[in-house]
């Protein structure tokens, strides 16, 4: 018997027959394929067409993760989140995204960066690719260049929680965002690995940019 395939996600796009767009918005649009799924006949799929986006994971000498609240619409709620932001300007690299928006959302600037996880949001509607980096060796941006914060953005608070305790949260049903959920949860399994399995800031993200809308 042989051995296995390592266990990985299979780039395999069907072939689309027709497509359309139906709806334009502020950020993303919404695409009608038609698929053709070769035994299953050819189905209509919605399609959020998203940029991607960034989240950054901050850990301090301390061990303790920077969060902001900031309020969120559709759901009501004034949630605990990681700094992100989309990657939704033209020749930005990812990288520099993560660099922009951790200084726009949480005033601060990191010396060490690298790649914590890469993941999907919701795969069964949108193409939103996202990567959380973990940045560490924090300092604050200075006074005099701190971004102007509007929306939802202004007056946010930004909390420093120790990760142990971030991941009790998370456990105990009192954090919901996504991305803080995977970024706290991935931190603390590489923390109990000794950081070893990290991936270099600047590691290949071929399926972002495949995704990206054009």
């Amino acid at each position: 018997m042989s051995d296995p395939a390592p266990l990985e996600d299979l780039l395999d796009p069907q072939p689309v027959v027709g497509s359309d767009v139906v709806y334009r918005g502020l950020v993303w649009d919404v695409r009608r394929d038609r698929v053709d799924l070769g035994a299953a006949g050819v189905v209509s799929r919605d399609v959020l067409d998203h940029p991607g986006a960034v989240g950054i994971l901050v850990l301090d000498a301390d061990e303790r993760v920077a969060l902001v609240q900031q309020y969120r619409h559709p759901i009501g709620l004034r949630d605990w989140e990681i700094p992100a932001g989309l990657t939704d300007i033209a020749g930005e690299p990812p990288l520099l995204a993560a660099q922009r928006e951790l200084a726009e959302e949480a005033d601060l600037v990191a010396a060490r960066w690298d790649t914590l996880v890469d993941y999907f949001t919701s795969p069964g509607y949108t193409s939103e690719a996202l990567r959380i980096y973990l940045a560490r060796e924090v300092t604050d941006v200075p006074a005099g260049d701190r971004h102007t914060r509007t929306g939802e953005e202004l007056g946010m608070e930004v909390r420093w929680v120790p990760l142990d305790e971030a991941h009790e949260a998370i456990l105990d049903g009192r954090l919901h965002n996504p991305h803080t959920v995977v970024a706290i949860l991935s931190a603390y399994a590489a923390r109990a690995d000794g950081w070893s399995r990290l991936r270099p800031a600047d590691a290949p993200w071929p399926l972002w940019e495949r995704l990206r809308p054009s």
